[in-house]
């Protein structure tokens, strides 16, 4: 698959996923009272209303990111830190579930055209990039979904804080929420370079630990090794069935 059409699916499948990942915040929120996300026009499947350009940027390059925070008001919720976790996580396991399912469509693809001879390259591409977005969608929305877990201001981990921290200690974090967005953007573009100029030092490149630690410098390498473990894990998940055994 050549650079562009692997962009253009990256790019189809992350809308996608940002849009879903959105809506499934404002609709838990709507469902426990809090109709803020309704009244502001985000609860909404047009992706349009939630995408964040950096966030989406990162998706298309890393397969992890993030949208525009859907408005919540615990205010309206019956148990505030218990609906308001309940709504962070929301996002998330949505994504998660689409990973999950998305497994499941590739391995069944797969099964069923692995036997067949196609009669033409067109036949062929259209199956062939079938199997590429659903394999590229699987793993952006694991991606977004352990992303946006991340307990750092402004991802939906953070929000879980809440049912956790005294709310002096949770707000003394939140106050720094936009300088940590930063912060994490460019560990994320820049990380990679740390990491490969930690690793040309003498020492560090001698030295198997040290040069295994510089590997946390980067960001999406971190995140890409949990990804492909998830990964791993839901495609084994189907393979117990007999069929879609690869």
């Amino acid at each position: 698959m050549n650079q562009v059409l692997y962009y253009i699916l990256s790019a189809i499948a992350a809308l996608i996923a940002l849009t879903v990942h959105e809506y499934c915040h404002g609709y838990a929120a709507y469902r426990l009272g809090d109709d803020t996300a309704k009244n502001m026009g985000r609860l909404t499947l047009n992706p349009l209303h939630h995408i964040d350009p950096y966030g989406a940027i990162c998706m298309v390059l890393f397969h992890v990111g993030w949208a525009k925070p859907v408005p919540i008001n615990p205010r309206n919720f019956k148990n505030p830190k218990k609906d308001f976790a309940i709504t962070a996580a929301a996002g998330p396991a949505s994504n998660l579930v689409l990973g999950f399912i998305s497994a499941f469509l590739y391995l069944l693809t797969f099964a069923l055209v692995r036997d067949i001879r196609f009669e033409s390259d067109f036949a062929f591409n259209v199956v062939s990039n079938t199997l590429n977005f659903l394999f590229i969608f699987h793993s952006v929305n694991i991606g977004l979904g352990l992303f946006n877990l991340l307990p750092i201001p402004p991802f939906d981990g953070s929000r879980l804080l809440n049912v956790i921290l005294p709310p002096d200690k949770y707000f003394a974090i939140m106050k720094y929420e936009r300088k940590i967005y930063y912060g994490v953007l460019a560990w994320l573009l820049l990380g990679d370079y740390a990491a490969m100029g930690v690793r040309m030092i003498p020492l560090v490149r001698n030295i198997p630990v040290l040069y295994w630690l510089a590997g946390a410098l980067s960001l999406s390498d971190m995140l890409g090794t949990v990804i492909h473990w998830v990964s791993d894990l839901m495609l084994g998940f189907w393979q117990l069935i007999p069929f879609l055994k690869i």
